[in-house]
C-alpha cells in the first residue's frame, strides 16, 4: 500500500492511526508543513516500508532508532526538517539494502556538531549505492572506513558540514563513484593521488574547503568527468595538463586558489566545454593561449585578477557561443582585437583594469546581445561611440580611461576637440582638375561598358541557373547556398547553437528570404544531430512548428562535408530578442505585451501538445528555450531547433511514457528537468517542465539562470512566494507600463477573434490582468513541478492557457 501526499500545503500532525497501517511500503509526505515527531517505533509499525520520504516539513526530534528493522528500505529522505539528536549508528546496520539516506539541512543536536564516526556501520550494507549526509552539522574527521563502503556506492555527499581533517588514502576504493561532493568544510592536506582511480566519476565538488599542496595530476584520469569544482581553497603549483584529458567535461573551476604558472594549451582544447571555465583569482601568468578559439562551444571564460599578459588572442573571436567574457584585473596590453565582432551573443564583457590601449571599435556598440560592458582603467583614447550599448550609462563603465571624449553627456567625458579642415585650393587648379577629370571620364566609360557586359552575362546565366522558392524546395545544391548568403557572410550570421550557425540568405531569383542553418560537422554528435532533426522534420507539420523547405548534404570548396538546414524566415527573430532587447530603441518597439506573451505561450503549447499528442509517434523536443521559438512578421510562434530531439517508441497508456536517455543532459541549463540530471529518462514530462520555466520566463521577464538566482531561491520558488497576493510585484515592468499605456487595447489585434470579441473598450482593468496573470503563473508552477507525475500534460495546457485568453478578452 501507498500512501502519497507529496506537494499538498498540508499542515498539522499525521494522524497517528496512519502507522498502524502496516501494509504501506511507500510512505511520502514530502514538501508540506506537517510537524510533529516521528514515532519512536515507526520501523516496528511499518515493517515493509521501502521509500519513507519526509523531506521540507516541519518535523522535529530524533530519527528513529527503530528504522533498522525496516529492513526493505531503498530510499530515506528526511532533508529541510527540524531533526535533532545524532544520527542512529549501528542501528542502521540492518537496512542491508538502503539505497538512499538523505538527512540533508536539519538542526541536529540543536545545531550542536555531530560525529561522523557512526559512519563506520554503514561498511556492513553491501547494497548501499547512494549516501547523502550533507547540509548538516557533523563534524570530526571523515573516517578511514568509508573507503571499505560497498564497492556499489554510487554517490557519497557530505558537502555543508563543518568536517575537518584530511581526505583517506584508500577513497580510490570506491571505483563506481559517479558523484563525490564534499564542498563547504574545513577539510585540508593534500587530496591523495589515489582519487584518480574514480575513473567513473562525473561530479567532483571540492571547493570551499582548505586543501592545500598540488593539484593531483590523475584527476585526468577521471575522463567521465561532467563537473570539477576545486575552487576556494589553497591548492598551489601549476594547472596539470592532464586536466585536457576530459572528454565531456561542462563545468571546469579552479578559481580563488595560489596557483601559478602559465594555462596549459591542452585545457584549450577541450571540446566538450560549454558552459564555463574559471581560472580566476589566482596567480597564473603569461599569455592567454591562442588555443582559446578552439573552446567553440563554451559560454563563459573567466580568468579575473591574474598576472596573465599579452595581448587579448584574436582567435578569441572563434568563440561563437560565448557569453561571458572576464579578463579584467590582469596585464594584457595592445587593443581591443576585431574579431570580437563574431561574437553576437556576448552579454557580459569586462577587460577592466589592464594595459589596453588605443580607440575603442565602435563594433562594439552593434553587439546587440551586449548588456554589461566594462572597459574601466585601461588606456583607451579617442572619441566614444554613442551608439547600442554605449547610449545605456548603467551599462557601461570608461572610468579611469583619461584620454577619452565624447560619447553620451551622462558619462561626463569632455568633449572631442573638432577636426581642423585643411586648405584644398591648390587641388582646385585647372592645371589638377582638367586631367583629372579626363582620367575619371574614361575610367567611367569603361566601368559602365564592362557593367553593361557583366549584367548581360549575370541574367543569362540567372536565366539558365536560378532556381525559385518553389524549386528550391525540390533541393538546393552548397553552391546555391553560398550565392544566397554571400559565401556565409558574417554579417549575414543570425546566431549560433550547439552544432552549427544560422544564416540569413536571400533566394537570387525571388528575393525570398530564407534561413540556412549550417552544421559544423567538426562538433562530436552534429552530424546526428543533422540526420535526427531531417527526420524529425520529415515527419511532423503543425502551424506552430518551424517550417523546413530543404535540406543539404554535400561537399563544400574544400572537398570537406558539408549538411545544412534551410527554413522559412522568421522576421521577428528569436522570443529571447524580443524578451530581452538591448538597445534603448528596442526597448519600446519589441516590448511584448501581456496579450502576445498569452498568445505565444498558446502557441508553443499548441505545438508541443502536437508533438506528444498527435504524432504517429510522440516526439520529445528535448531543448525548449526562448531562443529556440522563432516569430513572423504576425508574431505567430513556431518552435524550432530539433537538433536534440527524440522519438518515443515505446507504446504506452501511460500519458508520461518514455525510454532510456544517453548519459549526457538533455537541453539547456535552466531549461533542463531534474530527473535528467540524476539519470532519468526522457519524457514528454521533461519537456512540460521546460515549458513551465518558459511560462515563468515570459511572465517575470526573468531568466532561470538569473543572478539574483543563487542558494535556494530558483524562478519557481521566486514566483511561488510571490502567489497569489504579490503576484504584481514579480510579473515583467514591461507588462505594467503596457497596462498604463493602454497598449494591449490600442495597439495589439487579438488573433483568432471576431471582430465582436476584440477587446476596444478601454484600458484593461488591473484586477483583471492580476487574476488572469495568478492563473498563468499557477500553470506555470504546475508545469515544473519537481515530481514528473504531478506536471501537467500540454493538452490540458492549451485548453486552460485558451480560457484564461478568453476571460481576459471578456473585460
Amino acid at each position: 500500500m501507498e500512501f502519497v501526499v507529496e506537494s499538498n500545503h498540508l499542515s498539522g500532525m499525521i494522524p497517528s492511526t496512519i502507522y498502524n497501517i502496516s501494509s504501506i511500503y511507500n510512505f511520502s509526505v514530502a514538501e508540506n508543513q506537517l510537524h510533529g515527531e516521528l514515532p519512536r517505533n515507526l520501523g516496528t509499525m511499518l515493517p515493509n516500508l521501502v521509500r519513507l520520504l519526509c523531506g521540507m516539513n516541519k518535523f522535529r526530534g530524533n530519527i528513529p532508532i527503530s528504522l533498522s528493522n525496516a529492513s526493505k528500505l531503498l530510499k530515506l529522505d528526511l532533508s529541510q526538517n527540524g531533526f535533532t539528536g545524532t544520527i542512529p549508528g549501528e542501528s542502521f546496520g540492518s537496512l542491508r539494502r538502503l539505497f538512499w539516506l538523505n538527512v540533508e539541512s536539519n538542526q541536529l543536536g540543536n545545531r550542536k556538531v555531530g560525529d561522523l564516526n557512526f559512519l563506520s556501520f554503514l561498511a556492513n550494507c553491501t547494497s548501499l549505492e547512494v549516501l547523502g549526509l550533507g547540509d548538516n552539522n557533523f563534524g570530526g574527521g571523515i573516517p578511514g572506513s568509508v573507503a571499505n563502503f560497498s564497492t556499489q556506492l554510487k554517490v557519497l555527499s557530505m558537502g555543508g558540514n563543518v568536517i575537518y581533517g584530511s581526505l583517506p588514502n584508500d577513497i580510490g576504493n570506491l571505483i563506481n563513484l559517479t558523484i563525490l561532493t564534499l564542498d563547504r568544510n574545513h577539510l585540508g592536506g593534500i587530496v591523495p593521488h589515489e582519487i584518480g582511480k574514480l575513473e567513473k566519476l562525473e561530479q567532483l565538488y571540492l571547493e570551499g574547503n582548505k586543501f592545500s599542496g598540488l593539484i593531483p595530476s590523475s584527476l585526468g584520469n577521471m575522463t567521465s568527468l561532467l563537473n570539477l569544482y576545486m575552487e576556494s581553497n589553497r591548492f598551489e603549483g601549476s594547472i596539470p595538463p592532464s586536466l585536457g584529458n576530459y572528454r565531456n567535461i561542462l563545468f571546469l573551476n579552479l578559481s580563488s586558489n595560489n596557483l601559478t604558472g602559465t594555462i596549459p594549451k591542452m585545457l584549450m582544447e577541450l571540446s566538450t566545454l560549454s558552459i564555463s571555465l574559471d581560472l580566476s583569482n589566482n596567480y597564473l601568468t603569461g599569455p592567454l593561449p591562442l588555443e582559446v578559439g578552439d573552446l567553440v562551444h563554451l559560454t563563459e571564460i573567466n580568468v579575473l585578477r591574474n598576472n596573465l599578459s599579452g595581448e587579448i588572442p584574436s582567435t578569441i573571436g572563434s568563440c561563437a557561443s560565448l557569453e561571458r567574457l572576464y579578463l579584467q584585473g590582469n596585464k594584457f596590453e595592445g587593443t581591443i582585437p576585431q574579431s570580437l565582432k563574431y561574437l553576437k551573443g556576448l552579454e557580459k564583457l569586462d577587460i577592466s583594469s589592464n594595459n589596453l590601449s588605443g580607440q575603442i571599435p565602435e563594433f562594439i556598440g552593434k553587439l546587440g546581445a551586449l548588456r554589461y560592458l566594462n572597459l574601466s582603467y585601461n588606456d583607451f583614447e579617442g572619441e566614444l561611440p554613442k551608439e547600442g550599448i554605449f547610449a545605456n550609462v548603467s551599462r557601461v563603465s570608461v572610468l579611469g580611461n583619461h584620454r577619452l571624449c565624447g560619447g553620451i553627456p551622462q558619462l561626463h567625458l569632455p568633449p572631442c576637440p573638432l577636426k581642423k579642415h585643411h586648405s584644398s585650393q591648390g587641388l582646385h587648379s585647372p592645371k589638377v582638375v582638367i586631367p583629372i577629370s579626363c582620367v575619371l571620364g574614361i575610367i567611367i566609360a569603361l566601368s559602365c561598358f564592362f557593367g553593361v557586359c557583366s549584367m548581360l552575362k549575370k541574367s543569362r546565366d540567372r536565366l539558365a541557373t536560378s532556381r525559385s522558392y518553389k524549386d528550391w524546395k525540390l533541393g538546393v545544391s552548397y553552391s546555391q547556398l553560398v550565392e544566397s548568403t554571400n559565401g556565409f557572410l558574417v554579417d549575414n550570421l543570425i546566431g549560433s547553437g550547439s552544432f552549427g550557425s544560422v544564416y540569413k540568405g536571400v533566394i537570387p531569383s525571388d528575393g525570398t528570404i530564407v534561413a540556412v542553418k549550417v552544421f559544423n560537422l567538426q562538433q562530436q554528435g552534429a552530424s546526428k544531430s543533422f540526420m535526427d532533426e531531417c527526420k524529425v522534420l520529415r515527419s511532423i507539420r503543425h502551424r506552430n512548428l518551424l517550417k523546413i523547405i530543404t535540406a543539404c548534404s554535400s561537399i563544400d570548396n574544400q572537398g570537406k562535408d558539408f549538411k545544412s538546414l534551410v527554413f522559412e524566415f522568421m522576421a521577428n527573430g528569436s522570443l529571447d530578442s524580443m524578451l530581452y532587447p538591448m538597445e534603448e530603441k528596442q526597448s519600446l518597439s519589441k516590448r511584448l505585451s501581456f496579450m502576445q506573451r498569452l498568445n505565444i505561450a498558446i502557441d508553443v503549447a499548441s505545438a508541443l501538445d502536437y508533438l506528444h499528442h498527435h504524432c504517429e509517434m510522440a516526439i520529445v523536443h528535448c531543448d525548449l528555450k526562448p531562443s529556440n521559438v522563432l516569430l513572423d512578421e504576425d508574431m505567430v510562434a513556431h518552435v524550432g531547433d530539433f537538433g536534440l530531439a527524440r522519438f518515443l517508441f515505446e507504446t504506452s497508456n501511460d500519458p508520461s511514457f518514455s525510454q532510456t536517455m544517453s548519459s549526457q543532459l538533455k537541453g539547456s541549463i535552466g531549461y533542463i528537468p531534474p530527473e535528467y540530471g540524476t539519470g532519468g529518462q526522457v519524457s514528454i514530462l521533461g519537456d512540460v517542465y521546460s515549458y513551465g520555466i518558459l511560462l515563468l520566463e515570459m511572465f517575470t521577464g526573468k531568466r532561470p539562470i538569473d543572478d539574483m538566482f543563487k542558494g535556494n531561491l530558483s524562478i519557481y520558488q521566486f514566483v511561488a512566494i510571490a502567489l497569489p497576493d504579490h503576484v504584481m510585484d514579480v510579473v515583467d515592468h514591461s507588462i505594467i507600463l503596457d497596462l498604463e499605456a493602454d497598449g494591449d487595447v490600442n495597439n495589439y489585434i487579438v488573433r483568432e477573434q471576431t471582430p465582436s470579441k476584440r477587446n476596444n473598450g478601454g484600458p484593461m482593468k488591473e484586477k483583471k490582468l492580476k487574476e488572469c496573470l495568478i492563473l498563468v503563473m499557477q500553470i506555470g508552477l504546475s508545469c515544473c513541478a519537481m515530481s514528473p507525475s504531478e506536471r501537467m500534460l500540454m493538452d490540458v495546457v492549451v485548453r486552460k492557457m485558451s480560457t484564461i485568453r478568453d476571460l481576459y478578452l471578456k473585460v
